[in-house]
């Protein structure tokens, strides 16, 4: 490829016309440099382009370029190493990086090795027009000030041309440190009339807790490279108030060296006259600079510091208590359900409820506590200096008292929990890395104990969690295995004497454990996301088994599938239970889907929009656990459902009542008003079973009828069923 070639250039300048400016960019995709060649073309402007680092510094070093827009990824060299050269080969050149690399660290490397400005790619492009137009007008400024000093290099018009139009404070002071000389940037930039500062002392313009770091370079002495060079220091404005963009302070390095004057009697002897330097504003890029520092520390959206801040003061809250011998507790927050905020109302509102959790929980901490935004919904809370363990358990209880105020989600209230894992210093680790690690397992525990909660971690917690990994990683082998089976447990009408339905339950046939019930694995798989895989598997083997039963001449027989809470968070839920149904060519009636009564109250319009979809496909529904929630009743009404289920708590309930349950009571008659099918769950015994037909319940399941069986022992539950009937 030919380095350098022209893009675009402008017409012919005149005699009179200003010279052409030229700008070299430096990117080896051939469309940026294309497109970006021409989004910068101008009159009077010569785009040039080279592919890599090496065409670049030989460009460099062959032509006079204004502007370099430098990418800082180049095949051969970083962009860093290019400006390292030009300050070497002392070009120049004003660079402008204009790079897709979004690490801080990058930027602030380019700044300090001498670029103009750092743009990212995906920045405004009238971002980077702007930047190349003030480099370029720079550039001509410069010139014109070159032109000058060849005209007027002897002449006192271009020393005072140049002083007085410099960009920086230059000055001059006596042996005491008062000025003699001020050029007009001082009005302009610190808003003093130079006359009221001449025989005045230096001190009078800087920051008071900078005087005494700034003296040695106001009286400097020195000349040549061991004068004072780049020192920083901060400068006060007219009215004594500190400017910039934080504080009104200006931000300044100073250069200064010794003046000295020939004796008129002896032409070697030098006699010191005063001190000569340069101040130059800074203020812009030391924003730059607090701005990308402040960035690699904080979370952005919170406001909160994030992991590597976090674990720097973890770090040195262990240290100072470990010498000291005092506690330090640690808190490890998950919040419950934020999945379900995001997929349901978007991540605009997702963010609106982390930075509501965040300014809400800060109000339950001390002011040396420090909280941290991890990732996602994931929170950490740093307590040092605390009395004991008790203390942790105070402000977590606290801070769960002042999540009960539900917050605004989607124009709703929305009540947030989380689960909380707590871990004391030195009682449970006694380094960073573990006593993160051991609130981790806490929250964990309590997220597999139902969530909205907190505890402190234990050693039992631990051995628990490895378990857990090892079950974990078992599971997602057994899933791409087959290890995973259906049972099926029946259903009876008492009162006709037949087997109307099945429940299809899944089991986990481990070649080690054994058989598994649900209940060891499925809280793990919804945990892990494994459960859509499950519930993908399940429909499609109890939609399979419906098929066979059907053709054996089992027509009349409905399989009730569950389906897990989490299933309702996707949008794609009711698709994924259509799909088996239809492979298998079933009806849709002879499947029944059942939910918790709890989803109801997680995210109740949410779910009746989608079980209202499922039901005109056809497909029955079925709360299960009914009972437990009574808030569920306001939904029931607006609730398509088919059939309610008696939680076996109240079914158990009936051996010490007497037969008598006014909840069961009362369920009955609302299915009833509502038109519902009635079914308890749990039976054991025949007390149970004469018990709930006088409450006018007729259909059940539980173990006084059936244990879950294999398809196989299902067929011979029914025949069984049916030749009893007809004797």
């Amino acid at each position: 490829m030919e380095i350098g070639k022209s893009l675009f250039t402008a017409g012919k300048a005149g005699p009179a016309a200003q010279p052409v400016a030229r700008v070299l960019i430096v990117d080896d995709e051939p469309r940026i440099r294309e497109a970006y060649g021409a989004l910068l073309a101008a009159e009077g402007r010569e785009i040039l382009t080279c592919a890599n680092g090496a065409d670049a510094i030989a460009r460099l070093g062959s032509t006079e370029i204004d502007v370099m827009v430098l990418d800082l990824h180049l095949p051969d060299m970083h962009g860093t190493e290019i400006m390292a050269q030009m300050a070497e080969a002392g070009i120049d050149t004003a660079v402008v990086v204009f790079s897709g690399d979004d690490a801080i660290d990058s930027a602030i490397l380019a700044l300090r090795r001498g670029a103009c400005e750092f743009i990212r790619k995906h920045a405004d492009p009238e971002d980077l027009i702007r930047t190349v137009d003030k480099a370029i007008s720079r550039r001509r400024l410069e010139r014109e000030n070159a032109r000058m000093t060849a005209r007027l290099e002897d002449s006192e018009r271009l020393h005072r041309f140049l002083v007085e139009y410099s960009p920086d404070i230059i000055y001059t002071l006596d042996p005491e440190g008062r000025f003699v000389f001020l050029n007009r940037r001082i009005e302009s930039l610190l808003g003093y009339n130079r006359g009221e500062l001449v025989g005045k002392h230096y001190s009078v313009i800087v920051h008071p807790m900078d005087l005494e770091q700034a003296r040695s370079a106001f009286a400097e002495r020195r000349v040549g490279l061991r004068a004072t060079t780049n020192q920083e220091i901060r400068l006060r404005c007219r009215n004594l108030d500190v400017r910039s963009f934080e504080n009104r302070t200006i931000v300044a390095i100073l250069s200064s060296q010794g003046i000295y004057q020939h004796e008129v009697d002896d032409g070697d002897a030098k006699r010191f006259v005063g001190t000569a330097g340069v101040l130059r504003d800074i203020t812009e890029r030391k924003h730059a600079e607090e701005t990308i520092s402040y960035q690699t520390y904080h979370d952005l959206l919170t406001g909160l510091p994030n992991r590597v801040l976090f674990r720097d003061r973890l770090n040195l809250a262990i240290s100072q208590a470990r010498r000291r011998g005092e506690v330090v507790g640690l808190m490890y927050i998950d919040l419950d359900r934020f999945k379900l905020v995001n997929d349901t109302h978007g991540q605009l509102e997702g963010d609106e409820l982390l930075k509501g959790f965040a300014r809400r929980v800060r109000e339950c901490l001390r002011a040396g506590d420090t909280m941290s935004r991890q990732s996602g919904d994931e929170f950490t809370i740093l307590l040092p200096d605390i009395a004991d363990a008790e203390a942790v358990r105070t402000i977590a209880e606290k801070i769960t008292t002042a999540l009960k105020t539900p917050f605004t989600v989607g124009g709703r209230d929305f009540r947030c929990t989380a689960s909380i894992g707590i871990a004391v210093f030195p009682d449970d680790a006694e380094t960073p890395d573990h006593l993160l690690r051991d609130a981790d397992i806490a929250m964990c525990q309590v997220k597999a104990q139902g969530k909205n909660g907190f505890l402190r971690y234990t050693e039992e917690m631990s051995r628990n969690h490895s378990e857990r990994v090892d079950l974990d990683n078992e599971l997602r082998i057994a899933i791409e295995s087959g290890q995973l089976t259906l049972h099926y447990q029946p259903q009876v009408d008492i009162r006709r004497g037949r087997v109307t339905g099945v429940e299809a339950l899944v089991r986990w046939e481990h070649p080690e454990r054994g058989m598994l019930g649900p209940n060891t694995f499925i809280p793990l798989a919804e945990e892990g996301g494994l459960i859509f895989a499950i519930s993908d598997w399940v429909l499609n083997e109890a939609c399979r088994q419906q098929a066979i039963w059907i053709k054996q001449g089992i027509t009349d027989l409905k399989v009730a599938v569950n389906i897990s809470p989490l299933e309702f968070t996707r949008a794609d839920i009711v698709e994924r239970i259509l799909q088996p149904i239809r492979t298998h060519e079933l009806a849709p009636e002879c499947i029944e889907i059942e939910i918790t009564e709890n989803m109801l109250m997680d995210d109740a319009e949410t779910v009746i929009a989608k079980v209202q979809e499922l039901r005109t496909h056809g497909l029955r529904i079925s709360i299960d656990d009914f009972g437990t929630r009574f808030s569920s009743l306001n939904y029931l009404r607006r609730f398509p459902v088919n059939t309610i289920k008696i939680d076996q708590s109240f079914v158990r309930d009936l051996e010490t009542t007497s037969c008598q349950s006014p909840v069961i009571s009362a369920i009955v008659g609302i299915a009833r008003g509502f038109g519902l099918s009635v079914l308890a769950e749990g039976v054991e015994t025949e007390s149970q079973i004469d018990a709930l037909r006088l409450h006018g319940c007729d259909v059940m399941q539980g173990f006084r009828f059936s244990r879950p069986v294999p398809p196989a022992d299902v067929v011979r539950y029914i025949a069984a069923h049916q030749a009893m009937e007809t004797t």
